[in-house]
């Protein structure tokens, strides 16, 4: 059994793709208030919660559960309208050596849009399983965002 992996969710969403891409690059900070999911968000290290490096603690219900963790963007691409997450300490770091969130904003015909999220981990070891939890947060949180976008 490998213990390196990927594992990726695509979402469709009703929001256009540019005004979806924007919540995430100017108003991160605002998630814990539209995601049922995540419970707390607050500044770790930096003051700006949309540059790369800058570190956030995150806590998040995965499978029913508190996950306790610390994020840091690692790269912003407006023109492909990506991001990469870096996610590690706390719970996360208990299964995981490296667990690294890309997403990326799709343009759709119809107005709307899609994202998928990929997420590439390391386990600690064979015991620990993919993180399908995380799969489903993601996929959750990213429906929250569009209602949310919906109704602004």
């Amino acid at each position: 059994m490998a213990l390196t992996g990927k594992l990726s969710v695509e979402v469709t969403l009703q929001t256009p793709a540019a005004k979806y891409f924007n919540i995430f690059i100017t108003q991160f900070h605002k998630f814990q208030n539209i995601c049922e999911r995540i419970h707390e968000a607050k500044m770790h290290e930096g003051d700006n919660w949309h540059v790369p490096h800058s570190v956030k603690n995150w806590t998040l219900i995965v499978d029913g559960k508190p996950i306790k963790l610390k994020e840091k963007i690692e790269a912003i691409d407006k023109e492909n309208k990506s991001v990469t997450y870096n996610f590690f300490d706390g719970d996360i770091s208990k299964n995981y050596k490296v667990f690294k969130v890309f997403l990326q904003v799709f343009e759709k015909s119809d107005g709307g849009a899609s994202i998928k999220f990929t997420i590439e981990y390391e386990k600690i070891s064979e015991n620990v399983e993919a993180p399908y939890g995380f799969l489903e947060f993601f996929e959750k949180s990213a429906k929250d965002i569009d209602s949310h976008l919906l109704k602004a």
